[in-house]
């Protein structure tokens, strides 16, 4: 089967299994050629063979371990110097579900290293590069625990909070530049990255495991809708509104020459003795629910439950 129409070409790490090869499948079809990055090069060229047959685009090949900084760096002038690529989906990433303390420090620093630094490097490659062209398209793979770090190891859930953060900044340093940042947070999706991470997904309930082909499907949908950040499994995105909303009006109060009244300094004594204790209402704590929004986390290998919060936000309850 051919496809004739031309989008340019899509980089995708992390592209020989799992979302990275269904992202691979359904861009080729919406008629982009692809750059597909990864360590698996045998995996790698059976993909390659069955999508350039299948959907008769251009489908290249690049082995990449992106930890390594010379590979890294090839892809990087890869991404600065081909003025075909028009979309990088950042996908390549490590989870992992062990708890601090049992954690191997030098394991969380490659996590670190692929889940953050090369993102980042390939962001940084492609995104002036997209400014001076006038156009592109990166979409970065987050998680659901970017949001909710309790929910699994803090280091994996600081990374993807971190991917959360720089797309945020991406989208109001680019969007008058015509470049589109788009930030995708699954939950928990039928990925060997589990498996890798020491948990099978299989040990999770099937009710909230999605596939990843309707995971990667539902993503393109808020691409196409201009979704800034899209969550496939939250029901009602209206949780979301009102969660950025209130991020975002928080954030002009952050900025005050003297501290809140609150803690007391400058403010006499007996004034400050005779004050009811402050306390946050109607603002997300990091207190634990019995219901939590995203029920994975109450199957932690390392717990049998640690819930999520109750919700984004609005709920009245906080257990």
């Amino acid at each position: 089967m051919s496809n004739s129409s031309n989008k340019g070409v899509a980089v995708i790490t992390g592209a020989s299994s799992g979302i990275g090869a269904v992202y691979a499948d359904r861009l080729a079809k919406r008629g982009y050629d692809l750059i597909l990055v990864a360590r698996n090069e045998e995996r790698l060229k059976s993909l390659s063979a069955r999508l350039t047959s299948g959907t008769g685009r251009s489908v290249k090949v690049l082995r990449t371990d992106l930890n390594n900084k010379a590979e890294l760096a090839k892809l990087e002038a890869t991404l600065r110097n081909d003025p075909s690529i028009t979309m990088l989906v950042n996908n390549a990433g490590v989870a992992s579900v062990a708890p601090l303390l049992n954690a191997d420090v030098e394991k969380m620093d490659e996590m670190i290293a692929l889940n953050i630094t090369a993102l980042t490097r390939l962001t940084y490659a492609a995104a002036p590069a997209f400014v001076v062209r006038g156009t592109g398209t990166i979409i970065n793979i987050g998680s659901v625990v970017g949001i909710s770090p309790e929910a699994l190891n803090g280091v994996y859930g600081a990374t993807k909070a971190y991917v959360l953060a720089l797309s945020h900044s991406l989208q109001h340093e680019l969007a008058d530049k015509g470049i589109r940042i788009q930030a995708v947070l699954p939950g928990a999706t039928a990925t060997d990255l589990w498996e890798i991470a020491g948990f099978p997904w299989q040990k999770l309930p099937p009710s909230i495991v999605m596939s990843v082909e309707d995971m990667v499907d539902a993503a393109l949908v808020g691409l196409d809708r201009g979704e800034l950040v899209t969550i496939p499994g939250l029901h009602d995105g209206d949780e979301w509104t009102r969660f950025e909303a209130a991020r975002r009006a928080i954030s002009e109060r952050f900025g005050n020459s003297v501290p809140a009244p609150r803690y007391g300094i400058g403010v006499p004594a007996q004034q400050h003795a005779a004050s009811p204790p402050y306390r946050l209402k109607g603002v997300i704590t990091s207190r634990l629910s019995p219901n939590g929004l995203w029920r994975y986390a109450q199957f932690c290998p390392y717990t049998k439950r640690l819930p999520m919060r109750k919700a984004l936000l609005g709920r009245k309850q906080l257990a």
